[in-house]
């Protein structure tokens, strides 16, 4: 797998999302747990070096799970989380907004995972709003970059405009928006993170959980798929890491057979024919 500057750290572009290692929607204990802590060590094994996660995965569930399954962690491995969000007693999703929110799911996630440092945290937008409130929140995930608690401040469901007025005030190393071949909206902010040099982190690459099919389903996809020898999952990944250079994937799943499946996909060179065919004649791949 080629690599891609995540941050200070060169990175594989594909790592893993460790979203679905709780229980349906994100939330309460895995299916499988003896798996769900397989599918883990397997990952690494395959040379996944950075993993995606989130406090409120669970809540208090994936991490969990990683840290039972890797530590004491491998040198070379790093974690990016995300804060702004909580989760309810029923799963729903809460905002966690505020910036002493923010310090402190930061300060939940060093816990939880055994460490004094995360590589990178993506601040999570839930609505564009009052731009003063998004600079406080910019401020804080600044000021706990400079005490050392993360490495480098990510944001995550932006536009273009926030993106441009969060350069303004401080540095971003990654962004994460949804992304795959049905769902282009984030184009412009994928253009300007490639201007900056910044990561661009797709997430739903393969649709979201009940669209799915909108993807894996396209008969352009199936076609290319059944062309290379491939699976259509495995196609919609190779496209999102020719679309550009910075592109990393984290795919997650709690399945041993997916997770091949998955690391897999970053070895699929979608040749000239499947290129067209999927809209990427002169991308860079």
């Amino acid at each position: 797998m080629n690599t891609y500057p995540l941050g200070d750290r060169e990175v594989h572009r594909v790592g893993f999302g460790a979203m679905q290692l709780p229980g349906r929607g994100a939330f309460g204990p895995p299916r499988d747990r003896a798996e769900a802590l397989a599918v883990v060590r397997r990952a690494v094994e395959l040379g996944v070096d950075h993993i995606d996660t989130a406090q409120y995965y669970g809540p208090d569930v994936a991490n969990e799970i990683l840290r039972s399954a890797l530590y004491p962690y491998p040198d070379q491995l790093v974690f990016v989380s995300k804060v702004g969000a909580a989760r309810d007693e029923k799963g729903g999703w809460l905002p966690a907004q505020e910036p002493r929110q923010l310090r402190e799911g930061v300060l939940d996630n060093l816990r939880a995972l055994g460490v004094e440092r995360l590589h990178a945290v993506n601040l999570r937008l839930n609505a564009k709003g009052d731009p003063a409130v998004f600079d406080a929140q910019l401020d804080a995930m600044a000021s706990m970059r400079d005490e050392g608690l993360i490495g480098g401040v990510g944001l995550s469901n932006v536009d273009e405009e926030q993106l441009r007025h969060a350069l303004g005030r401080t540095e971003i190393v990654c962004v994460q928006n949804p992304f795959n071949l049905v769902d282009q909206q984030s184009r412009p902010v994928l253009d300007l993170c490639i201007e900056r040099g910044i990561a661009f982190v797709p997430f739903f690459p393969l649709g979201a959980a009940f669209g799915r099919e909108r993807v894996l389903g396209l008969p352009r996809v199936k076609a290319v798929a059944e062309r290379l020898d491939a699976t259509p999952a495995q196609v919609a990944l190779a496209w999102v890491l020719a679309v550009a250079p910075n592109t990393l994937l984290i795919p997650g799943t709690a399945s041993l057979e997916h997770l091949a499946e998955n690391v897999a996909a970053g070895r699929l060179r979608l040749d000239a024919e499947a290129r067209a065919a999927l809209g990427l004649p002169g991308a860079v791949g």
